[in-house]
């Protein structure tokens, strides 16, 4: 009797490494998955031509009517960058200054939202997270990522970055901070890249940035890596002070 190959058909060592899910979600495909992550948002960026961003951060917390007024300065922010810094380009030159998040909701929205108001395109980087995980409405469809991996979600936020205006927001929002803060001090980032605080009495408030200086921590100058500012006109003009690039149309 001949013996049958059903075994061996089923095994798992038979499929194929591109369809064995129980494969690609191993251990020894780590690396394999981070780089996967890299690849696909590269090529979408690529193909809508997105040459440089301006990162807003801020928490995912905040709703539209807050009393403070942030969500609508971060929308409004959004609206000027996007219609002043090149994200709408239709003449073939790459798009500068598209708007990048983090792809959730509350400041991350206001945002996207600001540049769907301007009708330019901009970008959620969404991260799977227990809350908070699901993409807002108004990122463009084609440049809402989901990742993984913090490290390389991280790493897309900081290759095309121009310019970074932070609003008010948690340890996730520290945490982004002070990474792009690190990378400017130690020169890992351009060190024309400005850095704008939204809303000043917040900041100033929340950390004392001078007993860093006082305390030996940090030298004097470091407290130039950044600016502040409390209107979105004023976040703007102060991207533009501490050298951020507009291309001429």
């Amino acid at each position: 009797m001949i013996p049958s190959n059903k075994a061996q058909m089923a095994a798992a060592a038979y499929r194929l490494p591109a369809m064995d899910m129980d494969f690609l979600l191993g251990d020894s495909t780590r690396a394999l998955r981070f780089q996967l992550e890299y690849m696909k948002a590269e090529e979408h960026l690529r193909k809508w031509g997105v040459a440089s961003t301006v990162i807003a951060f801020g928490s995912a917390r905040i709703p539209e009517n807050d009393t403070n007024g942030w969500y609508q300065a971060a929308r409004e922010f959004a609206r000027i960058c996007s219609e002043e810094g090149g994200a709408k380009l239709s003449n073939g030159q790459p798009r500068q200054n598209v708007i990048a998040t983090g792809g959730g909701p509350g400041i991350m929205e206001a945002a996207n939202r600001g540049a769907y108001d301007a009708g330019a395109p901009s970008i959620g980087f969404n991260i799977t997270l227990p809350m908070e995980q699901e993409p807002n409405a108004y990122s463009t469809p084609d440049l809402t990522f989901r990742f993984h991996y913090f490290a390389m979600r991280k790493m897309h936020f900081a290759i095309r970055a121009a310019a970074l205006v932070v609003f008010p927001g948690g340890f996730g929002t520290m945490d982004e901070l002070f990474e792009i803060l690190t990378l400017r001090q130690t020169g890992k980032m351009d060190d024309a890249l400005p850095v704008v605080l939204y809303d000043s009495k917040f900041w100033k408030g929340l950390i004392n940035f001078p007993k860093f200086v006082e305390a030996g921590v940090i030298s004097k100058a470091d407290l130039d890596l950044f600016g502040f500012a409390d209107t979105p006109r004023q976040a703007w003009d102060e991207l533009i002070t501490r050298g951020l690039k507009v291309p001429k149309e």
